[in-house]
């Protein structure tokens, strides 16, 4: 059949994945064999666990019944994602995968998926995040499986290109940021370019028609080093090109003509599709505005939209920031935040009553009760004097003053503000 080679820059067992996944395996014939190469994560401990969730994801969202194996021999069909790139290539070379998976891209045939690490291990050279990123080794690349030699292409893949989880230090470039980046460059191979694929996308490369397709929801980056011609081009999702000008880009040839198509991507393109970390904070700015505006019932419903999106997310085996388990974080606080605006809103409604009435007495100021009526005289003699006027009852402000206090020897504290008088529990 003919072949497919999709490079993916994260989210390869998400949501955001599925219409490529679906897409590349539309074409298998059926009862083709589908192989999930474990290898990149095969030294974790969880390793069934995150291959039992992938063959779940796959069957259920791509229809394809996936087998876990080191051997891709008669695959149709091989996905392999996240991990270690250079204990995946240290394994590979030493079995003979990585002779087969060069085989298949240079015969143009099969579907083959490479996704996170495995992606890593896609061009002439692969970045040993774990090493550098975690064990502090200096930059430096390691040899890759070289996959886009067979398509005339000399460059390096890195995934996570555009990652953000830093905050305060850059962690693009799979985390290797712009220093270590323009350092590593320098070492690349006179006439290759990284090509720099960002969280979220997918680069489709058509292998016979050498036609390729920027998926997804970020960008696919052509990259030059300083010494060869300095150069960056971004390809945003929906951006429709050919093996010839990501050439021409790699190389530094003019006449490439990416950049302007670029700019117009593929019409009646679908709107990509939102990430966990987004729907989570979508679900926490619904359940703030509730609780400021003390609606127990919204808050659940916000708390609930979170649960269905963990849910729908389960199987992503990626365990960057923005996450299943940063989102499970993010729900326990909201479940315990929710519980407090619960017993809030049941004292809410004794409270706001008693504040219009304590409202209602401050607009009647100072003025007191008046007096009672002086006794009448008895029947048939000389009337009486009349009784003297009862005492003035107390004003509005000093009914008000001892409800404020009531109320706080209750629990409740009230401040008078600009904007009228605004209660919280007392600490």
């Amino acid at each position: 059949m003919p072949g497919t080679l999709v490079l993916m820059g994260s989210g390869e067992t998400s949501p955001t994945m599925v219409e490529v996944h679906r897409a590349a395996a539309r074409a298998l014939p059926p009862g083709a064999r589908a192989v999930l190469l474990d290898t990149p994560y095969a030294f974790q401990e969880n390793r069934a666990d995150i291959s039992a969730r992938a063959r779940g994801y796959f069957a259920r969202s791509v229809g394809l019944d996936v087998e876990v194996s080191g051997d891709v021999t008669g695959a149709v069909w091989v996905f392999s994602g996240p991990g270690s790139p250079t204990y995946a290539l240290d394994r590979w070379t030493g079995s003979g995968v990585a002779a087969d998976l060069r085989a298949r891209v240079r015969a143009r045939t099969g579907v083959t998926v490479l996704a996170s690490a495995a992606a890593c291990t896609a061009g002439l050279a692969t970045v040993p995040v774990y090493e550098i990123y975690k064990a502090g080794a200096d930059p430096h690349w390691r040899d890759g499986l070289d996959l886009l030699a067979a398509l005339g292409l000399r460059a390096v893949v890195i995934p996570h290109f555009d990652n953000a989880e830093g905050g305060t230090h850059d962690t693009r470039y799979c985390y290797l940021g712009e220093r270590r980046l323009s350092r590593m460059e320098r070492e690349l191979p006179p006439g290759s370019a990284v090509l720099g694929v960002d969280e979220h996308t997918a680069l489709v490369i058509d292998l016979e028609s050498e036609s390729a397709e920027v998926a997804g929801r970020g960008v696919v980056t052509v990259r030059r080093p300083a010494g060869a011609g300095a150069a960056v081009t971004e390809l945003p999702a929906g951006t429709r090109t050919d093996l010839d000008e990501l050439r021409r880009l790699a190389e530094g040839r003019r006449g490439a003509a990416a950049a302007a198509r670029a700019a117009r991507p593929a019409a009646g393109r679908a709107a990509p599709e939102v990430t966990l970390e987004e729907s989570a904070r979508a679900c926490e700015r619904d359940f703030e505005r509730a609780a400021a505006e003390g609606d127990a019932p919204a808050a659940a419903r916000a708390v609930l939209a979170l649960e269905a999106e963990i849910a729908r997310w389960a199987a992503d085996t990626e365990e960057d920031a923005g996450g299943v388990e940063q989102a499970r974080e993010l729900m326990r606080l909201l479940i315990a935040r929710l519980g407090e605006l619960a017993a809030t809103a049941g004292v809410r409604a004794l409270v706001e009553p008693l504040l219009a009435l304590r409202a209602t007495l401050r607009g009647q100021g100072g003025q007191g009760g008046q007096g009672g009526q002086g006794k009448q005289g008895g029947r048939g003699g000389l009337g009486g004097q009349g009784g003297q006027g009862g005492q003035g009852g107390l004003g509005g402000y000093e009914v008000a003053d001892a409800l404020r206090a009531a109320l706080l020897a209750g629990g409740v504290q009230v401040e008078d503000t600009p904007d009228g008088p605004r209660w919280t529990p007392a600490s």
